[in-house]
């Protein structure tokens, strides 16, 4: 495998699209080590740490690095989230392939991730809107968002960085975030999934009739959604 046949699927291609090139990567959670592999032949990044928890994905990452001759440039991390990697800065963070929830526990716990240089690329597949909240709760201001689609899956990847300030936002923006702005068609195919998600759980709660807080809340969110929309 020479460094040009990298190819990146749609999702990891809308994730290594959002990093900010001349960073240094960190590459959490990275499985065969195709992002570090790409932004790095490609010239985007000058060299990336490609971390994993478990040791069978890292010795798949170090078999792609070696086929790509990166050795050099791309080092390896036994790593549970960030733990083990020493406070960076000037570089993207990249949290890919994992739950909403786990990535903002992953950051919580890694203080040097809140610096203005430390970006932030995380593609969520499932729950976003904790991230977002987690962003806006934080002091991360949102830079860009991006949508891929997948077969029937759509996927959102977001990049951010650390300013301090937090920000108070309306009911339906954890939810959609930047994309409410963007007229992109694979964007807008995504909000509406959302919205269909959150109005099957609205609907269910209701007809359960087992949290009336939660229903209200709901509404309120798909009501600020649809005004987001419109």
């Amino acid at each position: 495998m020479s460094n040009s046949n990298i190819r990146l699927d749609p999702r990891l291609s809308a994730v290594a699209s959002l990093v900010k090139r001349g960073n240094r990567l960190i590459d959490i959670g990275t499985d065969h080590a195709y992002v570090p592999c790409f932004l790095v032949s490609s010239g985007v990044c000058p060299s990336a740490i490609a971390a994993d928890l478990r040791k069978g994905p890292l010795q798949n990452a170090r078999q792609t690095i070696a086929a790509c001759a990166l050795e050099h440039s791309i080092e390896t991390c036994l790593s549970d989230g960030l733990d083990a990697i020493a406070p960076q800065k000037n570089c993207t963070v990249v949290l890919a392939g994992m739950g909403g929830l786990l990535i903002t526990e992953l950051l919580q716990r890694t203080p040097w991730v809140f610096e203005s240089s430390v970006q932030l690329v995380a593609q969520p597949m499932s729950h976003a809107e904790d991230v977002r909240r987690f962003f806006f709760e934080n002091g991360f201001a949102p830079e860009r968002e991006r949508c891929a689609a997948d077969g029937k899956h759509v996927y959102c990847a977001m990049a951010a960085h650390f300013t301090g300030e937090k920000a108070s936002v309306s009911p339906a923006m954890p939810y959609g975030g930047l994309l409410f702005q963007s007229e992109d068609g694979t964007a807008q195919r995504y909000l509406h999934l959302q919205f269909e998600r959150l109005k099957k759980r609205r609907d269910a709660l209701a007809a359960a009739g087992t949290d009336a807080n939660e229903v209200a809340r709901l509404n309120a969110v798909l009501a600020d959604f649809e005004a987001m929309r419109a």
